[in-house]
C-alpha cells in the first residue's frame, strides 16, 4: 500500500455539501475524520490516475484516504478519498434484482429529496418524473415504499417512489395509452428534425418525425390526431393516426 494511506468506513454523508465522516482505526484506537468528496476533488484524482471515475459516496463505503492538515492549519482532514467497496450496498442491489421493493424514510436537504433505507440507513437521491407530483412535505421522516434504479451502475443508484402520484394530464395520457384511443395534439413547433406537440394542455409533450408530407401540411397551432405507442414515467412516444 502507498505510504500514508489509511483504510476506513464512511459513517456519515452530507450529500448537499459533499463531505463525509470516516471512521478508522489507528494503533488500536478508533478515530473519525471529515473530508470533502466534491466533483472537483474527484476530477483531480482522475487526472492523477488514482481513480477511474467519479463515485457517489454512501454510508458504509470502505475507502482509502490520507490524513493531511486542513488549509486553516487547525485540524486533520481526510484527502484523496477513494472508494473501495460497500458490502451493504451490494446486498441491496442483489436483493433489488429479485424483489425491488424497500421501506425507507423520506428526507429533504434544501430543495432535494432523499430516501433513507430503513434497514441499512443508506441514503439514495430521489428521482422524480417530469410529470410526477413532488412528495408531500408532511410525509417527511415517515415510512414510504420505494425501489432502486440504475442497478447496473451502483455509483449512480437512486430511489423512485413505489406509488408515485402524477399530474392529471399524465393520468389522462395513461387512460389513452391503455385504451389505445387517439387524442388531438396541438403543434407548437416545427423544425427540420421534428414536429413538437402538446398532447394534453402544455404539460405533456412529445415529438414526431418531420416527414415531407406532414411538414408541408402542418403549421404551429394546428391539431393532429396521434396515438400513444409507448408510455413510461420518463418518456412518451406517439405516432400519427
Amino acid at each position: 500500500m502507498e505510504e500514508g494511506i489509511l483504510e476506513g468506513k464512511i459513517s456519515f454523508v452530507h450529500h448537499d455539501k459533499h463531505y463525509v465522516t470516516i471512521e478508522y482505526t489507528h494503533k488500536t484506537k478508533k478515530k473519525s475524520v471529515n473530508g470533502k468528496v466534491d466533483e472537483a476533488r474527484q476530477l483531480q484524482l482522475i487526472e492523477q490516475k488514482l481513480i477511474k471515475k467519479i463515485h457517489q459516496f454512501h454510508e458504509g463505503d470502505e475507502v482509502y484516504f490520507k490524513l493531511e492538515v486542513s488549509g486553516r492549519g487547525d485540524k486533520m482532514v481526510a484527502e484523496q478519498i477513494r472508494y473501495r467497496f460497500n458490502n451493504t450496498l451490494g446486498n441491496l442491489v442483489n436483493r433489488a434484482r429479485t424483489n425491488n421493493q424497500f421501506t425507507g424514510y423520506l428526507k429533504q436537504v434544501e430543495d432535494k429529496y432523499f430516501v433513507k433505507e430503513a434497514g441499512s440507513y443508506q441514503f439514495f437521491p430521489l428521482v422524480l418524473s417530469a410529470w410526477e407530483l413532488p412528495p408531500d412535505t408532511s410525509k417527511l421522516n415517515e415510512p414510504i415504499l420505494f425501489q432502486l434504479g440504475n442497478l447496473d451502475k451502483p455509483e449512480k443508484l437512486h430511489a423512485t417512489l413505489f406509488y408515485p402520484k402524477y399530474i392529471p394530464q399524465y393520468t389522462a395520457a395513461q387512460k389513452h395509452f391503455n385504451s389505445k384511443s387517439p387524442l388531438n395534439a396541438a403543434v407548437y413547433k416545427i423544425s427540420p428534425h421534428g414536429i413538437y406537440l402538446n398532447l394534453i394542455g402544455d404539460k405533456l409533450q412529445a415529438k414526431i418525425p418531420a416527414t415531407k408530407d406532414l411538414a408541408a401540411t402542418l403549421k404551429e397551432g394546428d391539431k393532429i390526431k396521434v396515438i400513444i405507442t409507448y408510455l413510461s414515467a420518463h418518456k412518451i412516444v406517439v405516432a400519427p393516426v
